[in-house]
Formats: structure tokens, C-alpha cells, sequence
């Protein structure tokens, strides 16, 4: 078998012809699941990003961890080639992509795990790591009234892809992102062993897997907590008009206990005008409500500042008990008067609303724009500069998609994962989601977000990028800064030949 794979990768060759059919690979692997020449689909080759592409050798899809491993241990056997796990493809910068090396769709294992348990006394779910998150939340809501705690927006995501960053939502100021929400792992490391691992059983692993990058191991199951899931949410939205006035509000409902504040927090930036994707039509939640800019006071500036709060109750609950309970939070918050927005929708409504935002944007052809997307984690020391440089000047006129920004708590992150944050406990997602058309302004907008980051450095603010993607190894250093050490021992630990993940640019594969 690897004298088969020795073969068919030539060096410097780009255009020479595979010395061996699918077919013959297919039975060299002995794989049971299947197997396609790269050129044939275009899948493993593209991610949402759009900016990228690049041409694998195989498009593997896997039937379980065992066709994984296998995969990995062949490519060991050679000098050159690489593996990337690929989830629903929706990485920005080729994260997910290996050139001329195997890309495995990890969808085809998503069926393969799904089972409650009871942990301790706590309910806990045993997913495969190729399942969608939305694919999750419908089945476990509906079958055991149940749900996992912390989400991120978007649900058309894998299991193993967001446990490779992190997983960051309206939520995650409670239970912490999705890696503080699992408590076993099953993973193909790049040595192509299959290895359970917790906190107790095989730890380095487990933690370094955790927001690793896809580094050290490819992520076949997880076991995610569960919690009761509510029936409804009271889905809200409050304007402001100073930075100071928004940022004072949000780091106030995140540091409350869980019954004296909201159940998701999150917020965004706006253009202050009537830009329908920008501006003032992209904050009201009822379509009978318009916004009135006559409340907005005559200070405000070029942007103004939405929070979005959740409230969760059971259909039992009676209306006045709900409508008390969400007045008296929203009572003590310094919003515009007037610039408020609520309605009532379902508990798996709310949480796929992204989903609908997906429907109407292919419909509308925007969908598969490139998505030149930047995220970065900022320290509340650093955030008003922040707002003060880039939301008030460099992105004042609007992004052509969401300018997303509220606060975390670091002590709901645990510092053994993989994960690089920013010093002090609250510290703010950003996140510039730009939907951009095809052509010559995608490279404007790159550039746009490389200006960011290197004014970030340049004033030496206290961030990290968030889905991080660097050219240079000092560059990746420089990210995580004191953990880089630790990094390097798990990669050489459990991924020695760096097979796995070519396409973060961190580690060159060895022989």
C-alpha cells in the first residue's frame, strides 16, 4: 500500500498524469468508505472564504474513525503527503484544504454516534464529530427535550470544526465557548491512532485537540452536556448611541448570575442611516416596527450600537410573569429611549436564525460571494481605541454584511485548551462578516483587514485573531505568544510528521 501511494505524487510535476486509478487506491486503503479523484467534484478544493483553492489528490469520505485512520497512516508512509478534515467547508481562508494531499469529508461519519448518557447525574450526548451542530439541536430537542448549552450563530457548522476553534455565541458568556462544554473526545491523532481522551484519561490531548486547529488530531466524537431546552424565547434588541453607554450595559449583563440577567447577550455595530444592509432597516426584529432615527440624540455619530438579548421560558409560563421579568432587566439598561425591538419565536427558531439569513442570501445569489471574514478577540482595555480607530473611521460607511461585538469571561474559557485569548477577564469578539462581490474588490477588502490587524499591532493592543490564519511561523508564534512551547510539544507529541491540518500554515510537513 505505500509503495502504491509513493507513487502517484510526483514532486515538481504539477501536470503528470496519477500512475494509479481511484480504484487501485481505493483497494490499497482498504477503506469502507469511498474514495474520488480531487479534480472530480471541486468540493475539497473551495471553502466559503472564496479566496482560496487549491487541488487535493483524493476526496476521501470516510465510513468511521477506522477509514481515518488508515488514510493518516498511509500518508505517513510517504515523503510528502498531507490529510485535512473537512466539515461543512465553511473555513475562510482554506484552513480546511490540502494541496495535493487527502481531504476527508467528515460529513459521512455524521450519523455514525448519537446517544444519551448520564454522567455524573448530568445529561451528556455522544455525537460524531462530522454531524451538524443544527442537526444536533433538532434531534435532541426533539427526542429528549434536551439541548446543549452554548451554540454559536451559525449551526450549518460540524461538531469536530467548531471544537477545533472554539464555538463562541450569545451564550458563551454563561457556559463558556463549546470546548468548555465537552468532557470526552474520540480522535484520529497524525500518527493515525485512535484515542478516547478526558480531562483524566489521556489529557494533553484531550486540552490540545480542544481549540488545536485540527494540529494534533482529527475529532470522530464528542461528548457534549446537555440541558433542559426551553420552549420559547423573548428575542430583544436596544439601541445606543455612545460606545461607552453599550460596552457599560453588555460587561453588566455578562458579570450577572444566571437569574438576575438575560440567557444571551451579543451585540453589533450599525451604520447610523438608511442603509437596508447597514444601517437602520438591519435592526428591528418586527417588520410592522420602523425605525425612528428622530430619537437618536443630535451627538450621535457615523455608527450606533445594538445589544440582542434572549430570554428563555416554557410555554407554561404565563405572559405577565415573562413581560415582568424581562421589564425588570431591561430597566436599569442606559439604551435610546424609544429604540427598542422585541418579539416572541421558538426556542429552535431563535437558535436557527442564521439559517433563515443562509436561505434568503443563496436565494438572493449573495450567498456564495467571497467572505473575506475577520475575527479577533480584543481585551476590554483596548476596546475603546478599537471602536474609536476602526468602527468610527476604518468601516464607518459599513461592511456589506454584520459588524458583530459583545464581551466574554475568561474564567469560563479553561487555559489547558489550545485556545489563545487576550489577557484580563472581559475581553470582545469582532467580528467583520463581510459578503463581497466577486472581483476586484475582494483584494480591497483582504487589504482592509490586514490594515487592522497590523494597526492591532502596531499599537499594541492586547488581541488574538479568532479562526486565526497566518503565512509566517513568527507570525503564529507571536499568536500564542507563551503557549507556543506547548504547542510545538503536542504537535511533535501526537502529529510528529505534521500530516494533519497543512492548510493553517503552521507546521511544514516532515519526513
Amino acid at each position: 500500500m505505500i509503495a502504491c501511494l509513493g507513487r502517484i505524487v510526483h514532486d515538481s510535476e504539477a501536470e503528470s498524469k496519477l500512475d494509479d486509478d481511484v480504484s487501485t487506491i481505493f483497494n490499497s486503503l482498504n477503506l469502507q468508505g469511498s474514495i474520488e479523484n480531487g479534480d472530480v467534484s471541486g468540493i475539497a478544493s473551495k471553502d466559503f472564504g472564496g479566496l482560496y483553492s487549491v487541488k487535493p489528490l483524493y476526496l476521501i469520505r470516510p465510513s468511521g474513525a477506522e477509514d481515518i485512520s488508515r488514510v493518516v497512516k498511509a500518508a505517513a508512509g510517504t515523503p510528502h503527503l498531507t490529510v485535512a478534515a473537512r466539515g461543512n467547508g465553511h473555513s475562510i481562508n482554506g484552513q480546511a484544504m490540502a494541496d495535493g494531499g487527502y481531504v476527508i469529508d467528515m460529513r459521512s461519519t455524521g450519523e455514525n454516534h448519537f446517544k444519551l448518557l448520564t454522567v455524573n447525574g448530568s445529561p451528556c450526548i455522544d455525537i460524531s464529530g462530522g454531524a451538524l451542530w443544527e442537526d444536533v439541536l433538532r434531534r435532541c430537542v426533539s427526542r429528549f427535550g434536551l439541548a446543549p448549552r452554548s451554540w454559536t450563530d451559525y449551526l450549518s457548522l460540524t461538531v469536530g470544526g467548531t471544537l477545533s476553534n472554539a464555538g463562541v455565541s450569545g451564550q458563551a458568556f454563561r457556559y463558556g465557548p463549546q470546548t468548555s462544554n465537552v468532557t470526552e473526545l474520540e480522535v484520529v491523532t497524525g500518527k493515525g491512532d485512535i484515542t478516547v481522551c478526558s480531562e483524566t484519561q489521556n489529557p494533553e490531548l484531550f486540552f490540545g485537540a480542544l481549540g488545536g486547529l485540527g494540529q494534533f488530531g482529527i475529532i470522530t466524537r464528542a461528548r457534549v452536556k446537555l440541558q433542559p431546552a426551553p420552549d420559547m424565547v423573548r428575542w430583544i434588541r436596544v439601541v445606543y448611541a455612545e460606545f461607552e453607554e453599550f460596552t457599560r450595559d453588555a460587561e453588566f449583563l455578562v458579570s450577572q448570575k444566571e437569574d438576575e440577567s438575560f440567557d444571551y447577550v451579543e451585540g453589533f455595530v450599525f451604520c447610523n442611516n438608511d442603509d437596508p444592509v447597514n444601517g437602520w432597516p438591519s435592526v428591528q426584529l418586527n417588520p410592522d416596527q420602523e425605525f425612528n432615527p428622530a430619537h437618536l440624540p443630535q451627538t450621535a455619530g457615523p455608527v450606533l450600537y445594538c445589544l440582542e438579548l434572549a430570554f428563555h421560558y416554557r410555554n407554561s409560563d404565563q405572559p405577565s410573569t415573562v413581560d415582568m421579568a424581562v421589564s425588570r432587566l431591561v430597566r436599569g439598561l442606559g439604551f435610546v429611549d424609544g429604540l427598542i425591538s422585541q418579539v416572541d419565536v421558538s426556542y429552535m427558531g431563535f437558535l436557527l436564525r442564521v439559517k433563515r439569513a443562509e436561505q434568503d442570501a443563496k436565494a438572493n445569489g449573495v450567498w456564495d460571494n467571497p467572505h473575506p471574514w475577520l475575527n479577533l478577540f480584543v481585551s476590554k482595555s483596548d476596546i475603546v481605541d478599537f471602536d474609536r480607530t476602526v468602527f468610527k473611521k476604518m468601516v464607518k460607511n459599513g461592511i456589506g454584511g454584520p459588524m458583530l461585538i459583545y464581551p466574554l469571561l475568561r474564567s469560563k474559557w479553561d487555559s489547558r485548551t489550545s485556545v489563545a485569548l487576550p489577557e484580563g477577564e472581559i475581553f470582545y469578539i469582532v467580528a467583520l462578516l463581510r459578503f463581497v462581490p466577486k472581483g476586484p474588490s475582494v483584494e480591497k477588502k483582504v487589504a482592509e483587514n490586514r490594515e487592522i490587524v497590523k494597526w492591532c499591532i502596531k499599537e499594541g493592543l492586547d488581541f488574538k485573531l479568532y479562526l486565526p490564519h497566518y503565512r509566517a511561523k513568527e507570525d503564529w508564534k507571536r499568536h500564542f505568544g507563551n503557549q507556543w512551547t506547548r504547542l510545538e510539544k503536542r504537535k511533535a507529541n501526537f502529529d510528529p510528521m505534521a500530516i494533519l491540518a497543512p492548510g493553517q500554515r503552521i507546521f511544514k510537513r516532515t519526513n
